[in-house]
């Protein structure tokens, strides 16, 4: 197996998850580089669920090294609650590395982001509340507090003095809000650092040295549209999901990376504000959402739920890089009489666009032009051979991977492990190159 990232193709939630822990059976070590815990990754096997937020997916695989690299933050009471849940539950984590260069998030920046959110009124964002924005703020702003503070008492008591002061300034003279004594973070903290000191190292020549013998997987968070720079900004997360952020978050250089592979649905998901110009607000996409079990991992939030849209798959192909797609949730698709893919979008002026504007989370002016193909009624949860699925449904994942000018690796037909067909298992292994040679 080769180094490869994985990546969402559209606004996140993919089930990226579950090609990471199918791809783990073959690993040395799965990355973690970017994100925090308003990322939920689930993976499910012989029937039991599993939900990541900070843990790579990896970790369900005792002889995987686990990572969790510079670029992620982390909310030291969650990972410490994820890491006692999976032990509780047989997993015993020692494979699990935690960056000390990573940043933490701290309570002011959970406060911060609920009192900014609700500042925003009708113009909110969506945010998770959980402090993910103003902990990368902190983190641009120089300001931050990381792993290797919070695991050295003297250090963080330095850190956090000046820290709090400073946000108490923000607190009560901006918001109104009640200031927060740094005293009492340090003890709310303290048992969190006693518990993931053994877990904290330089993990970038850890990563290199796996990356040299091959293997790795980097496991991006959230998806390609929520890129801070190339997602649909302003509706945006703080960090940078795409393939590019593999290497900021990490260490590793560019030419240790020999393949992407984009997940995406075989319809199109969003939570949170900003425009989706696919959204089906009718009872087709109510039945896409109960099917599918469109809720957040981590909030419960139901997601917004559309038709598959070709022009962001074919944005995600070019920003990524991706060499291949795995294509999840074609079983849900089953029982509708049609389906429907977005080729192109039409705008006021009558014009099409079949390249994805930088301004569409703010458009209101753009139309999906469809194209309408059968449907199929058979389900498909049994079915592991690309040729026994429905003609309709084939045909579907024919067009799909036309329009989107990526070929189809994976096809995902239930939240099993088992429940992968796969096409291409060279291409998934990032052993072939876009031109399909060795690489």
């Amino acid at each position: 197996m080769a180094n490869v990232v994985v990546v969402g193709a559209q606004w996140g939630d993919e089930a990226k998850g579950k090609i990471v822990d199918y791809l783990a059976r073959d690993a040395r070590m799965v990355v973690r580089y970017g994100g925090g815990n308003n990322a939920g990754h689930s993976v499910t096997i012989d029937g039991v669920l599993w939900k990541f937020h900070l843990v790579p997916s990896g970790i369900l695989n005792p002889r995987v090294t686990c990572v969790v690299a510079d670029g992620v933050v982390i909310d030291p009471v969650v990972l410490v609650k994820e890491i006692q849940d999976l032990r509780d539950r047989g997993v015993d984590a020692s494979n699990l590395k935690l960056s000390a260069a990573a940043h933490v998030i701290m309570p002011y920046h959970r406060l911060l982001d609920t009192l900014e959110e609700n500042r925003r009124g009708a113009e909110k964002i969506g945010t998770t509340g959980r402090g993910i924005g103003p902990a990368y703020a902190d983190r641009a702003a120089r300001h931050g507090v990381r792993m290797g503070d919070l695991v050295d008492p003297a250090r963080m008591a330095k850190r956090l003095q000046s820290a709090v002061t400073e946000k108490n300034e923000l607190l009560t003279k901006v918001y109104g809000a009640e200031p927060l004594d740094a005293d009492a973070v340090i003890a709310e903290f303290a048992a969190s650092a006693d518990y993931l000191r053994p877990f904290v190292t330089e993990t970038a020549p850890l990563i290199y040295a796996a990356a040299k013998q091959g293997a790795v997987i980097f496991e991006g968070a959230q998806g390609t549209l929520l890129d801070l720079d190339l997602g649909t900004y302003p509706y945006v997360t703080s960090s940078h999901p795409i393939a590019g952020g593999a290497c900021l978050g990490t260490g590793i250089g560019p030419t240790m990376i020999d393949g992407v592979i984009g997940v995406a649905k075989s319809y199109t998901t969003r939570v949170g504000e900003g425009a989706f110009p696919t959204e089906l607000l009718n009872e087709i996409g109510s039945a896409i959402r109960e099917r599918g079990h469109e809720y957040g991992t981590t909030t419960g939030r139901a997601r917004r739920c559309g038709w598959l849209d070709s022009v962001v798959l074919r944005y995600s192909m070019r920003v990524n890089g991706l060499t291949c797609l795995a294509l999840g949730h074609l079983d849900v698709l089953s029982g509708l009489e049609s389906v429907q893919i977005c080729a192109a979008y039409r705008d006021g002026a009558g014009n099409i666009l079949r390249d994805m504007p930088s301004d569409l989370a703010t458009r209101q002016d753009l139309e999906p032009v469809y194209e309408e193909l059968s449907g199929w009624t058979e389900e498909l949860g049994d079915v592991r051979r690309f040729e026994e699925l429905p003609e309709a449904a084939r045909r579907y994942v024919e067009r799909v991977q036309e329009l989107a000018e990526t070929p189809i690796a994976t096809i995902s037909v239930g939240p099993e492990r088992d429940q992968t067909i796969v096409l291409n298992d060279a291409l998934l292994h990032g052993m072939l190159g876009r031109t399909g040679r060795a690489a």
